[in-house]
C-alpha cells in the first residue's frame, strides 16, 4: 500500500508524458493512421462477435511463462482454457503474477516476427501491414483484459488491488510511451524520459508545497 501511494506521482508524470509524446507524434499519419485503423477493427470484432477467451487465456498464461524465464524460474505445469487457466511455478514476484495485464503477448509476437523478417528479408514494403497487425493485436490486449478484470482475479488479489492497479497502469503506460516513439521516429526516446522526469518532479514539488 505505502509502495503504490509513493507511486502514484511517477503514474501521473506517466500520464501528462503520454499526452505531451502522443502530440508529438500527431503528425505521423503514416504510422498512426494504420495503427488506430487496426485497433479499430478489432474493436469492431470484439463487439460483434464472440470473445475469442481461449486465445487471450493462452496468451495470459504465456505471459506468465515467459516472465518466470526470465526470473530464471521454471514452469511445472501449464493449463489453459476458454474457462480459465493456471501455470505452477518454483519462483513468482510481482511482476511475474501482474505481467498478463501490462505486457501485452501478442504484439510482442508481432513486433518481434517483423524484426526478424525485417532483417532476414527486408519487409519495409510491408511496414504498414505491421503496424496494422500492431494496433490490433494492442487493442485485444487492452479490451480483453478489461473484461478479465470485471471479475475477480486470484493475480490481483494476491497483491492488492491498490498495489495492482499502479503497476498495472505503469506497465501499459510504459509500453506505450517506448512504443510511440520507436514506431514513429518522432521523440527520442531520452526526451521522453526527460519529459517523463520533468513532469513528476514538478508533481511532486506541487504535493510538497500543498503539505
Amino acid at each position: 500500500m505505502i509502495v503504490a501511494m509513493l507511486l502514484l506521482p511517477v503514474c501521473a508524470g506517466a500520464a501528462l508524458t503520454l499526452g505531451q509524446v502522443l502530440r508529438a507524434c500527431g503528425g505521423a499519419d503514416s504510422t498512426l493512421v494504420p495503427l488506430l485503423a487496426g485497433a479499430a477493427c478489432w474493436f469492431a470484432i470484439y463487439l460483434l462477435l464472440p470473445k475469442p477467451m481461449w486465445v487471450y487465456v493462452v496468451g495470459h498464461e504465456l505471459t506468465h511463462v515467459v516472465w518466470v524465464w526470465l526470473f530464471g524460474g521454471r514452469v511445472k505445469k501449464f493449463k489453459a482454457s476458454s474457462e480459465g487457466g493456471h501455470v505452477i511455478v518454483d519462483k513468482t514476484n510481482f511482476l511475474i503474477a501482474l505481467a498478463p495485464y501490462f505486457f501485452p503477448f501478442y504484439a510482442s509476437l508481432i513486433v518481434a516476427g517483423f524484426a526478424v523478417g525485417d532483417l532476414l528479408w527486408n519487409w519495409q514494403r510491408y511496414l504498414v501491414w505491421f503496424h496494422l497487425l500492431v494496433g490490433a493485436a494492442y487493442a485485444f490486449h487492452v479490451t480483453l483484459t478489461a473484461h478479465v478484470l470485471q471479475t475477480r482475479q486470484s493475480d490481483i488479489t494476491s497483491q492488492g488491488y491498490l498495489f495492482s492497479a499502479v503497476v498495472i497502469f505503469l506497465g501499459n503506460t510504459f509500453g506505450l510511451l517506448l512504443g510511440l516513439p520507436l514506431l514513429t521516429a518522432k521523440v527520442g526516446l531520452g526526451q521522453m524520459f526527460g519529459w517523463w522526469l520533468a513532469n513528476t518532479s514538478q508533481l511532486m514539488h506541487r504535493l510538497g508545497s500543498a503539505w
